[in-house]
């Protein structure tokens, strides 16, 4: 693939957006964050979410496409999953939804390159990203997938140290109804 220096990347979280960020601009990439998210549950987790990057993004003056919140839409997506385990079908099915729409957000802009913040994740499939990536980047014109594996290279104790220093929120679930456990 021919990636260009012009990104934009889905974030699913202040925490596991901060060291791909951080890389991003280490190495010259021109970054537009993306904040969409309909799978996080309850709306007060997604909030926090959402307000946790976009004050991140402020500290480094990046640009943030928010989209709607829109659950109801997701359920519909995810209907008939509901009890698949993680990294199953519902997970797929949530990754290509986000995904389509980050595809579509960027041929709009013109921002030939997407990634996604949820390959930097240890609970998620790297397999089930690429392939929800490069089935969204084929529903558009002159949009790239970056496939890249976000935990390698020293990123995930990076992640370690900017959640502490920047005393981010940490959530202890992917975000949707159902991943959260019940103790």
């Amino acid at each position: 693939m021919n990636l260009t220096k012009n990104v934009l990347l889905h974030c699913c979280c202040a925490p596991c957006a901060a060291a791909i960020i951080e890389w991003l601009l280490q190495n010259d990439y021109k970054v537009t964050l993306y904040f969409y998210n309909p799978n996080i549950f309850p709306e007060e987790e997604y909030l926090i979410r959402k307000n946790e990057l976009m004050r991140y993004a402020n500290q480094l003056n990046l640009p943030v496409v928010d989209d709607d919140y829109k659950p109801d839409e997701w359920l519909a997506c995810v209907k008939g999953l509901e009890h698949e385990k993680e990294r199953g079908g519902r997970c797929l099915q949530c990754f290509k939804m986000r995904l389509l729409a980050t595809a579509r957000v960027a041929e709009n802009r013109q921002i030939p390159v997407i990634a996604t913040t949820l390959a930097s994740s240890r609970w998620k499939s790297l397999t089930q990203i690429e392939e929800a990536g490069d089935w969204a980047v084929a529903q558009v014109k002159d949009v790239q997938f970056w496939a890249k594996n976000w935990r390698k290279d020293g990123l995930q104790e990076r992640r370690r140290v900017l959640l502490a220093e920047n005393n981010f929120y940490n959530q202890q679930y992917c975000g949707c109804q159902f991943s959260i456990k019940i103790d």
